[in-house]
């Protein structure tokens, strides 16, 4: 950048580094190649105003909140603007998580002290959050003791909900008043054609809200961790996991790089496995599995099944297994319309008579010898 492009005062840095901020928040995801240099440039512009603030000494702490022009009220927002921005940093490795996380914390940190230093952190909630996180800040909960019992832990997020959303509605309220119109640079100290007074009771709102923020983003800190810590205790289950996924890139390119002049395109046995997720041992020393394993007959069985398909295919059409079926009485056939085609009886017919005379007749002696209820002494069924 040119000199003359360079931020000359800390109003122009400020300017600058929300400019970069809001350029972050409006780009791309954070897959595209540009939006990690995007980020780290806005947490070079902010580092740069937080610099700037503590040479020039602009907050002392035996000033008070009204002790604070109005046009130096937006630079108590760059530690949490710096905060948010760290969390944005995205990496594969656990340990580089963490310590963005660690950077993180310690500029929310830093931000809450300020606005606690000038009483400005806003509703009582919000200091009775601060206290319950200087208490144990690595197990904060904006829900408090409440995250045990579920309908509590329901209506403390029903409170959180319309807490935040009051102060944005207050904050969208104050935006809307014909009275506070921002100067053409943007300043808001009310050189410009703004109240000073409205201006003054928005930056003040603003700050209350971005505690708030500060409070949900320690504990999606705390959550972030927490899980974190689960990956590595369950690392010792997969060792042949145990690097990043930016290590193996890295591996990848120094073994491409050294083995340019012997290319093949065979699979080496190493890197079949790894591509079918079986690299490793199956079993440990202690005979713990450590990778999914099927058992088989023998090694032809394997052998066999190499060129077929991924899935069972059928051994038999529709209309054989029809037939099967028929053939095993596993389909009943009547009913309907077809049992009112009966045959009409033969009154010649004197053996189907007969015959009909002595089904009926072992039905009523059937049914003398064991009478309704003789069966089911015990009331039963």
């Amino acid at each position: 950048m040119a000199d003359d492009d360079e931020p000359r005062t800390l109003r122009q840095m400020n300017e600058r580094a929300e400019l970069l901020r809001r350029a972050v928040e409006s780009s791309s995801p954070p897959s595209n190649p540009s939006y990690e240099d995007d980020v780290n440039a806005a947490i070079t512009a902010y580092r740069a105003v937080i610099d700037a603030v503590a040479r020039v000494a602009l907050f002392s702490p035996n000033e008070g909140l009204e002790d604070i022009s109005t046009s130096d009220l937006p630079f108590l927002l760059p530690n949490m603007r710096l905060a948010e921005l760290h969390q944005k940093i995205t990496t594969h490795n656990p340990h580089e998580r963490k310590s963005i996380l660690s950077d993180a914390r310690e500029a929310y940190e830093r931000f809450l002290g300020l606005l606690e230093g000038y009483d400005a952190l806003g509703p009582p909630a919000h200091r009775t959050l601060y206290a319950r996180y200087t208490d144990d800040p690595l197990t904060f909960s904006t829900l408090g003791s409440a995250g045990a019992d579920p309908a509590r832990r329901r209506d403390a997020k029903i409170a959180n909900f319309k807490a935040e959303k009051a102060l944005k509605q207050r904050l969208e309220t104050l935006r809307r008043n014909p009275r506070y119109a921002l100067d053409e640079d943007g300043d808001g100290g009310g050189r410009g054609g703004g109240d000073e007074e409205i201006v003054r009771e928005l930056y003040i709102a603003q700050l209350h809200y971005e505690a708030y923020q500060a409070f949900q983003g320690l504990e999606g800190i705390n959550r972030e961790i927490e899980v974190l810590d689960q990956a590595d205790a369950m690392r010792p289950f997969f060792p042949h996991r145990d690097s990043s996924v930016e290590d193996d890139a890295r591996r990848r390119r120094r073994e491409g790089d050294s083995d340019k002049d012997a290319y093949s395109e065979r699979l080496e046995p190493r890197r079949l496995q790894s591509l079918l997720g079986q690299g490793g041992p199956i079993l440990s020393r202690e005979g713990r599995p450590l990778q999914p394993f099927t058992l088989v007959g023998s090694r032809q069985d394997v052998a066999a099944g190499v060129f077929r398909t991924g899935h069972n295919l059928p051994t038999m059409s529709v209309e054989e297994y029809l037939a099967e079926e028929r053939r095993r009485g596993g389909i009943i056939e009547g009913g309907g319309e077809a049992s009112y085609n009966r045959p009409e009886p033969n009154e010649d017919d004197y053996d189907k008579a007969d015959e009909d005379t002595y089904k009926a007749r072992a039905w009523d002696e059937f049914t003398e010898a064991n009478p309704k209820g003789a069966g089911n002494t015990l009331n039963r069924g």
